[in-house]
C-alpha cells in the first residue's frame, strides 16, 4: 500500500520544490493594528491572524517572473492559501522558542533570495513597488527560517527510510522509470542510487506528513474569507 501511494506521488512536486514555494511566498512582518488602518483585509486565521492584500502583493515581489501590475487572480488566490498555511505553521513554531533563526541565518537567507532575480536592482525596485522596507523583509525571513527551521525538527527528523523500501523504489519505481524516459542508458546499480531514492522517499514522507498536518490544522482553525481575492 504505501508503495502504491509512492507511485502516485511520483508526479507530485518534490518536498524540496514544496519547500522552495513555501520561501518564495512569505507572510506579513507587520503587526495587525497596522494592518487594519491601512490595509483591505483579505482573511482571517483563528480571529486574530490578518491577512490583507498588500500581504499578498508583498508574495508576487518576492517571487521572480510574477507581473506585480494588475496582478492575475490565480497568483493572488495561490498566495493566499499558501499565507494560510504559512500561519498555521507558524503558530505552532511560536511555541519553540529554541529554534528560532539567528541573524547570519537571515543574511544568508536574504542573499539566497537576491539570487533568484536577475540582479539586485530589479529586486528592490519590486520590493519598493508594494511598500516593502529592509527591515521588514528582514522580518519576513526570520519568521520564514523558523517555519523551517519546525519542519527539519517536527517531520525530518523522525522520517526513516528503511531499506526494503528503499529497495522496492529502486525496483518499481526509479528503474522502470528511468528506461522509460532515457532508452539506452545505462541503469546506476541499487547502491550507486541509493543516497538519491532515500532522499526521495524521505522528502515524500515529509510532504505527506506536512499535508495532513495542515489538512488536520485547517480543520481545527477559523479560517474566514473576508474578500475573495
Amino acid at each position: 500500500m504505501r508503495m502504491k501511494k509512492l507511485k502516485a506521488k511520483a508526479g507530485r512536486l518534490s518536498f524540496t520544490f514544496y519547500l522552495l514555494l513555501l520561501a518564495g511566498c512569505l507572510f506579513s512582518a507587520r503587526p495587525c493594528s497596522a494592518q487594519e488602518v491601512v490595509d483591505k483585509m483579505v482573511a482571517s486565521i483563528n480571529s486574530r491572524e490578518l491577512i490583507t492584500y498588500s500581504d499578498l502583493l508583498w508574495q508576487l515581489a518576492l517571487q521572480p517572473d510574477t507581473p506585480l501590475d494588475n496582478p492575475r487572480s490565480d497568483d493572488l488566490n495561490r498566495a493566499l492559501q499558501l499565507l494560510i498555511d504559512q500561519r498555521l505553521i507558524a503558530q505552532e513554531a511560536e511555541k519553540l522558542p529554541t529554534i528560532a533563526p539567528k541573524d547570519e541565518d537571515i543574511d544568508k537567507a536574504i542573499t539566497d533570495l537576491l539570487s533568484r532575480f536577475p540582479s539586485k536592482m530589479e529586486f528592490y525596485q519590486r520590493i519598493g513597488r508594494v511598500g516593502l522596507s529592509a527591515d521588514q523583509l528582514r522580518e519576513i525571513l526570520r519568521q520564514r527560517l523558523a517555519i523551517e527551521n519546525y519542519i527539519d525538527f517536527r517531520f525530518r527528523s523522525f522520517t526513516f527510510v528503511s531499506p526494503q523500501e528503499a529497495q522496492n523504489y529502486y525496483n518499481e519505481v526509479y528503474v522502470p522509470r528511468l528506461r522509460r524516459q532515457m532508452p539506452g542508458r545505462i541503469v546506476p546499480t541499487f547502491d550507486e542510487a541509493r543516497q538519491t531514492i532515500e532522499k526521495t522517499l524521505a522528502n515524500s514522507k515529509i510532504e505527506s506528513d506536512i499535508d495532513a498536518f495542515l489538512e488536520d490544522a485547517r480543520t481545527r482553525a477559523d479560517i474566514v474569507i473576508l474578500n475573495p481575492v
